[in-house]
């Protein structure tokens, strides 16, 4: 199930997983895992991201609806 688009969201905002890998202080096989729905970031993490990129965090899920 994806879950998150957070992949999705990075190619929107002209960064990579490389970039946030960096800027969160986590791996880059971490981000990997996040971006292809294989484990799920914390929502804390969502939290982080979503600042990261000045969006709202409901951007990075998926409805589920």
């Amino acid at each position: 199930m994806k879950i998150n688009r957070l992949k999705v969201v990075l190619v929107e905002h002209s960064k990579t997983s490389k970039w946030l890998a960096k800027e969160l202080g986590k791996s880059e096989s971490t981000v990997s895992r996040w971006c292809t729905n294989e484990v799920q970031p914390s929502v804390e993490t969502l939290a982080d991201i979503a600042k990261l990129l000045k969006i709202d965090v409901r951007e990075l899920l998926n409805p589920t609806k």
